[in-house]
């Protein structure tokens, strides 16, 4: 996603015969990054309410047509909606300490000639990633037990009025340590993720321009972010199931820590029973990843607009 660009001077000339510097662009703010993933969380929260309902359904394997159903009869239309303001808040905290870990961590990591090795930059979403999980984790626990609420019976509900309710709410009732359960496969997930996600489109970008099919544009950044998204689904998906089956769990669940819910998971239901909502995980992950990159690309192409009026720049 580096936009780096060898610095030059030159003279255009344009109607005015206006003379301005070309310069290389300027790393944009990390924080598009989390408004980006905001911005496209407004399309996709439908599908991963789905998903959470899904990974959370224990014994007999309902389908996605049934469980849509259920939420429209039992919660109408709004019911899709629901958990979105924690979605927002784990946005803003998750997707925003992992967008600036990851620019940070690149910019350490490249070499003087600004290129950056692959295996570096895989070291980079790694980290990122463990960043944004535990940053991200109070809102996830928050979001799921929105998302699910709907599912359970009346006397189980916890009906958390809005995210920040649910924050203090298990801050009071569970302690602080409560608003962190689950961070283990939270972070897990969150470093496979960041580093699928982010390195496989860096990766794709790169090898999408060195054929003579694609330039930089919108068909190039639908692609790789497409592709991206297929490879960040199915290797992040047994972590989701577990992740969301200990965030949902009340006091003495069966869950212990990652490893032993996976087993307990996999003895019980099946190993692709950790692949429990892989289709609408992938169906949303794919919009979202597409949607996340293209938005960062069209906002950076924002600021690097508004850059080049303020400082009468263009840009080589």
């Amino acid at each position: 996603m580096s936009a780096e660009q060898p610095a030059l001077t030159t003279t255009v000339s344009d109607n005015n015969a206006v003379t301005l510097p070309l310069v290389k662009k300027p790393y944009p703010p990390s924080y598009l990054g989390g408004f980006a993933a905001c911005a496209a969380n407004f399309f996709t929260h439908p599908l991963d309410l789905l998903k959470v309902r899904l990974q959370t359904v224990k014994g007999a394997n309902k389908s996605a047509s049934h469980v849509i159903r259920n939420i429209y009869v039992h919660e109408g239309l709004v019911g899709f909606y629901n958990g979105i303001s924690a979605a927002v808040l784990r946005q803003m905290t998750y997707s925003m300490a992992r967008f600036t870990t990851y620019d940070i961590m690149k910019k350490q990591l490249a070499n003087e000639d600004g290129s950056l090795p692959f295996y570096r930059t895989a070291v980079a979403g790694v980290v990122a990633g463990a960043v944004g999980g535990v940053c991200g984790t109070p809102a996830d626990i928050v979001l799921v037990r929105l998302q699910n609420d709907g599912s359970l019976p009346k006397e189980q509900r916890r009906n958390y009025k809005n995210a920040f309710d649910g924050l203090f709410r298990i801050a009071k009732e569970d302690g602080v340590k409560g608003l962190f359960k689950g961070t283990v496969p939270n972070v897990s997930r969150a470093m496979l993720m960041t580093g699928a996600q982010l390195c496989s489109y860096d990766g794709f970008k790169e090898l999408l321009l060195s054929t003579p099919y694609f330039e930089e544009g919108m068909p190039l950044h639908f692609s790789a972010s497409f592709l991206a998204g297929f490879v960040a689904t199915t290797i992040t998906s047994p972590f989701d199931v577990v992740k969301t089956r200990i965030m949902n769990a009340g006091p003495g669940s069966a869950y212990k820590n990652l490893a032993q819910a996976m087993v307990v998971i996999a003895k019980e239901e099946g190993v692709m029973a950790l692949y429990k909502g892989w289709t609408p995980a992938f169906v949303r992950m794919a919009p979202q990843t597409i949607l996340t990159f293209i938005f960062l690309e069209q906002f950076r192409n924002v600021y690097w607009d508004a850059y080049a009026k303020k400082n009468n720049v263009r840009f080589a």
